[in-house]
């Protein structure tokens, strides 16, 4: 049985996102009841975040868009990314913007693909594979903290395009948490850190930044 979904929380989304178009509150409105459904058949959320979605996965993946607002063909590669965040939110919110979603579990990318589907979304594409397989070149590689971001930069350090047309230099946009000061030692001067709870009220997001790494293109 699908749970109906928290209004609180649904309209959290509203409130921090209010120039949403009609058919984009709708997307929204929907992704309690797909990841609900596909839950119930493929574990892609813990059990104890399916009920905090909008808050824990879609505000959290929304982050990004208090940072930066992508330019419209902008491309944007997000790596392991699970059921489909921060891709699947920041697709429905940036609809000029192409997404490629990619990830080495199959049964992940398989919910990605019918989330989007199901929604309609034209700009996102979604691959079962390694980031080292992936051989384009993005203006921004975005990811829900899959590792310790020196690995991270290695993994990506060569898909990032050489023109920067946004409001940041092209590069790295990480959604992580606590204290980063070590890990992000090697890249001092690099990287600026963006405190989500500037942007968002709820105690969820008291320890969660968005690090944006700048990074040089490299053949």
């Amino acid at each position: 049985m699908i749970k109906p979904f928290s209004m609180t929380e649904f309209e959290s989304i509203l409130h921090y996102c209010p120039n949403l178009t009609t058919h984009q509150v709708d997307q929204f409105r929907q992704l309690q009841y797909l990841y609900d459904d596909w839950n119930a058949k493929i574990n892609v959320i813990s059990r104890k975040d399916i009920d905090g979605l909008y808050l824990k996965h879609v505000l959290h993946s929304l982050g990004i868009a208090k940072v930066i607002s992508f330019e419209p063909g902008t491309k944007v590669l997000d790596v392991g990314t699970g059921g489909g965040f921060p891709g699947i939110p920041l697709a429905i919110l940036f609809p000029e913007v192409h997404f490629h979603l990619v990830d080495s579990i199959g049964k992940k990318i398989r919910v990605v693909e019918e989330v989007a589907k199901a929604l309609g979304l034209t700009n996102v594409t979604a691959t079962h594979c390694r980031v080292e397989e992936v051989k384009d070149k993005y203006d921004f590689i975005v990811s829900r903290a899959v590792t310790e971001m020196n690995t991270f930069y290695n993994w990506v350090k060569r898909k990032v395009l050489p023109d920067s047309f946004n409001s940041l230099t092209n590069g790295i946009l990480y959604l992580k948490g606590g204290d980063l000061s070590q890990e992000l030692g090697p890249f001092k001067g690099r990287y600026t850190l963006y405190p989500l709870s500037s942007y968002f009220g709820d105690p969820f997001f008291e320890t969660k930044v968005v690090v944006h790494l700048k990074l040089k293109y490299v053949v």
